[in-house]
């Protein structure tokens, strides 16, 4: 058996930190890549191959194993893009002559549809939230923490914010800022996928709900960060705290599901796709690249529709 190892690992690592670094990937998105990495790895070393020789049908045999082996469709797909993504970028450097994973095709998964808020849901949740800032008035603490999290819940409904983007915003502009607010022109600046910027307008209520939040920072809460949203301590708010804090508000509202914050994500696209039926516009506030990742929201909008007609229409009941 023909020892790889040195070789294969120096350019999976190269190629990891060609993402980190030029490519400025997300830290999850680059650990994924690795995971996938490690599999191949795996892989070639069972069957004593290098890495550099890896050929189509190998791919293929290795793809239907895994799929075999209990690996969802999607997930096969995530390791399959992986590895075509390593072979495309070694064979720039010189690596590999061509790419084994060119041509290949991941097992089909049906794709689900987007989890959406009604509209009645989504403004039960931001009512809640307003109404938290004037229970809590007894405990500075709490009020403050309220007016953040009424914050938070807006811009991630109005403005259709990922998560990612809203932990990345900073409380002033800068060069170096990922995003910030401007409130007088009412406009959020964020950095999304691929590190690409876009201009977000904030409707009144977002612009509100960030000041009352803003009264608080640095005073009630303490801002040891440059963030907008900051915890206890004054560090920058994470991922996981806004997801648990917003699983908490939904439950305090009475909602009967669980929501995160692609949901809310995923309702702004619905609502203002029922309301404009502009589905370009839609595409753009949300920085979709693609139109086609945009579409799916025309299946909801029409599920929406199809509820109403069997709601309203006297010859809608056909099933018994």
């Amino acid at each position: 058996m023909t020892d790889v190892a040195a070789p294969r690992d120096a350019a999976v690592a190269r190629y990891l930190e060609h993402l980190t670094v030029s490519r400025r990937l997300a830290p999850r998105s680059v650990t994924m890549i690795a995971d996938a990495l490690a599999r191949l790895q795996a892989r070639c070393t069972e069957a004593g191959v290098a890495l550099e020789t890896v050929q189509a049908h190998q791919v293929r045999t290795w793809l239907a194993r895994l799929h075999q082996g209990g690996l969802a469709p999607r997930s096969v797909a995530i390791v399959l893009s992986a590895w075509r993504g390593f072979y495309r970028w070694w064979g720039r450097e010189g690596g590999v002559v061509a790419n084994p994973a060119d041509g290949v095709k991941a097992p089909k998964a049906p794709r689900p549809l987007p989890k959406a808020l009604s509209v009645d849901q989504a403004v039960a949740l931001v009512e809640h939230g307003a109404s938290q800032r004037q229970q809590t008035a007894q405990v500075p603490m709490d009020t403050a923490l309220a007016a953040r999290d009424l914050a938070i819940i807006e811009l991630l409904y109005g403005c259709g914010l990922r998560v990612g983007e809203l932990v990345g915003l900073d409380a002033q502009a800068s060069e170096q800022a990922a995003g910030w607010l401007d409130l007088q022109d009412a406009t959020a600046h964020v950095t999304g996928k691929g590190s690409k910027r876009r201009a977000v307008p904030m409707g009144r209520a977002a612009v509100q709900a960030v000041q009352g939040w803003l009264a608080h920072r640095g005073s009630t809460v303490p801002a040891a960060d440059q963030a907008l949203f900051v915890n206890r301590q004054g560090q920058r708010l994470s991922d996981s705290q806004v997801r648990t804090r917003l699983r908490q508000a939904a439950q305090r509202a009475g909602l009967p599901t669980s929501v995160h914050p692609h949901m809310l994500r995923h309702s702004f696209a619905s609502h203002l796709l029922q309301s404009s039926g502009d589905l370009r516009a839609v595409q753009e506030l949300l920085g979709h690249a693609h139109i086609s990742t945009t579409q799916v929201y025309t299946k909801l909008d029409f599920q929406h529709l199809a509820k109403v007609y069997d709601a309203a229409h006297p010859r809608a009941k056909r099933k018994g």
